[in-house]
């Protein structure tokens, strides 16, 4: 287990005294384990005190290139030195567009925000604003978010019938409840009836194509595309997670699936703040002053919308993803550690359910297959709990949720992550039986 000098002691101090709970909001760690992060370098992070960790967890996802890669240093740099904003349409912005387009199958156009859950929001206001329409139909579990439409039922408990929503946070009106349809993901039966039965007021679907670590089920996707296209209601793929990941043109291309519009982030910002909702020309028209009427048309304002140095990051990471055997290394890196993670527990008796990708994964410890939200309420979350921290005080770092393999991570941080899980999960079991 790690230890930490005074300053890093007095750090958490002020963070405990200046943040609530301590942290900035994303991920909690163990009291007993709680370190400040310093810097990066490749697939590892250091704290305060120089304490090294093997990192799967990758910024939740945008440093597939590892952190501080020299090719997306530079450009930042360099980018850097032109002026840091402008409120002005600029140059990199243009080029990133382009790039977008060029790569995402159902892209016309792109629009850019600051935030995955700001382009999730957007992309749910300009199907409204194009069909007319106030509903919009999620999936019970998917996160799209932290808008108040997002965390409709992100976590509800399984006793609410579909398509009821329940607010996953406080803070949210009620009203809301009456705006959002619950569905169960890989389940186009019940889907189509809820669609059916809410046609008059659907303006749009919208799913992660993995839905957190739930791996669509053969023909879910094409099964939702067909419902979707023959009930007329607008398609929205939430891929902020999963564009540039699973392929260039991520899951639209990995699955062959095309959307009417998607939603992308992470990884073609480079770390920055910066995310984009790409579509079909005429439903983002509405973003248009010059092409919409005043009904339909969207306010767009954002002050880092499309900033340059983000921007200037994103292309010469998106650069760098083009690069012979990215993805194949991608790829390689987390199917070794699924595979492997799979071998400890049935060697130590843990009953498991390997979810996911091999470039976005992660497991449950479960008897129970797992499909969707309430498949996954069958999991033993302590285990996952203990399993985690014991990986921590071993010197690696996942979060609560889902492995992050990238195009960086190296032999020895196979081998050093490996045999931590050959450690860590006997002793998880142990203290379960107790």
């Amino acid at each position: 287990m790690a230890s930490h000098n005074d300053a890093e002691k007095k750090l958490l101090e002020k963070a405990r005294r200046y943040l609530p709970g301590g942290n900035g909001g994303n991920l909690a760690l163990p009291p007993e384990l709680e370190f400040l992060a310093s810097h990066g370098k490749g697939s590892h992070i250091y704290d305060v005190s120089g304490n090294e960790y093997v990192d799967w967890l990758m910024g939740s996802g945008p440093m597939i290139l590892g952190h501080a890669h020299p090719v997306v240093t530079e450009a930042v740099i360099k980018a850097v030195e032109g002026g840091s904003t402008f409120f002005t349409t600029n140059d990199k912005a243009v080029e990133l567009a382009e790039v977008l387009v060029d790569a995402i199958p159902c892209a016309d156009q792109v629009i850019f925000t600051t935030s995955g859950t700001d382009a999730c929001f957007q992309a749910m206001r300009a199907a409204r604003a194009f069909s007319g329409k106030e509903k919009i139909l999620k999936f019970e579990g998917a996160f799209h978010g932290t808008s108040d439409y997002a965390l409709m039922s992100l976590t509800p408990p399984a006793s609410v019938e579909y398509p009821q929503s329940v607010a996953s946070t406080a803070g949210i009106p009620k009203a809301i409840q009456d705006l959002m349809l619950i569905a169960p993901y890989n389940d186009l039966a019940t889907t189509e009836a809820i669609i059916k039965a809410h046609l008059d007021d659907l303006a749009a679907v919208i799913v992660e194509p993995v839905q957190r670590v739930i791996s669509p089920a053969p023909g879910f996707l094409q099964g939702l595309r067909d419902l979707t296209k023959k009930y007329g209601v607008l398609l929205i793929f939430d891929e902020v997670v999963t564009s540039f990941r699973l392929a260039y043109g991520g899951a639209q291309e990995f699955f062959g699936v095309t959307p009417d519009m998607s939603t992308t982030g992470k990884i073609m910002g480079g770390g920055y703040p910066l995310a984009a909702l790409a579509g079909r020309a005429d439903v983002l028209s509405v973003f248009d002053r010059g092409a919409s009427d005043g009904a339909s048309y969207v306010n767009r304002i954002g002050t880092l919308n499309g900033n340059p140095i983000a921007c200037a990051a994103g292309l010469a990471t998106l650069t760098v993803m083009l690069e012979k055997d990215t993805y194949k290394r991608i790829h390689s890196n987390g199917a070794t550690i699924r595979n492997a993670l799979l071998d400890v527990c049935k060697e130590n008796g843990v009953p498991v359910q390997s979810c996911g990708e091999d470039a976005i994964f992660d497991v449950y410890f479960s008897e129970v297959p797992v499909s969707n939200y309430r498949d996954t309420l069958a999991a033993d979350g302590g285990m996952m709990t203990r399993y985690n921290t014991g990986l921590l005080e071993r010197g690696i770092l996942k979060g609560a949720q889902k492995y992050y393999p990238s195009a960086v991570h190296t032999e020895d941080d196979l081998e050093k992550t490996i045999q931590a899980m050959r450690e860590v999960v006997p002793l998880a079991r142990k203290t379960l039986n107790r």
